[in-house]
């Protein structure tokens, strides 16, 4: 399982999926370019010192992202997706994947992507902060993995 980020916007946000990625070991994958330096100072304040313990891997593309990752299943969090995240069948492969803060991803990584779940929201609301989007869905797929009892985490 990883979180990968596409083309983040907010440093913060950035930091706490690192520091997210580090409580639960892991990997996140930043696909450039973000709006913000790798290691700013914001990044740092929301990452804490667990941005050293966190495997980040960096990726100038998504083309060469999808090339370099070929046994992952790439799930999309979209809020255009019409599949629900707890009902997706999560495999322990997966790789998760956040749109940038304001545009999400463009259509022909939307379209390239062959999985999309979104989570549930009230009428009139149009999204959910991409960390705390990321952490509801990365857990129900650890959940669904085993994962917290595999690596006796609980």
């Amino acid at each position: 399982m990883e979180l990968c980020l596409y083309e983040p916007m907010i440093a913060q946000n950035a930091g706490t999926l690192t520091r997210l990625c580090a409580c639960f070991n892991i990997p996140i994958s930043i696909i450039e370019p973000a709006s913000f330096v790798i290691g700013c100072k914001k990044f740092k304040r929301a990452g804490m010192d667990y941005i050293d313990r966190t495997k980040i891997k960096l990726y100038d593309s998504f083309q060469l992202y999808k090339e370099i990752n070929t046994n992952n299943r790439i799930v999309l969090l979209d809020t255009k997706a019409t599949t629900m995240y707890y009902d997706f069948v999560f495999e322990t492969n997966d790789c998760l994947m956040v749109g940038s803060e304001s545009t999400g991803v463009p259509d022909g990584v939307y379209e390239e992507c062959k999985y999309k779940v979104k989570i549930p929201m009230f009428e009139n609301t149009r999204s959910l902060n991409v960390a705390i989007s990321a952490a509801i869905v990365l857990s129900e797929a650890l959940r669904q993995t085993k994962y917290f009892s595999i690596n006796n985490m609980i």
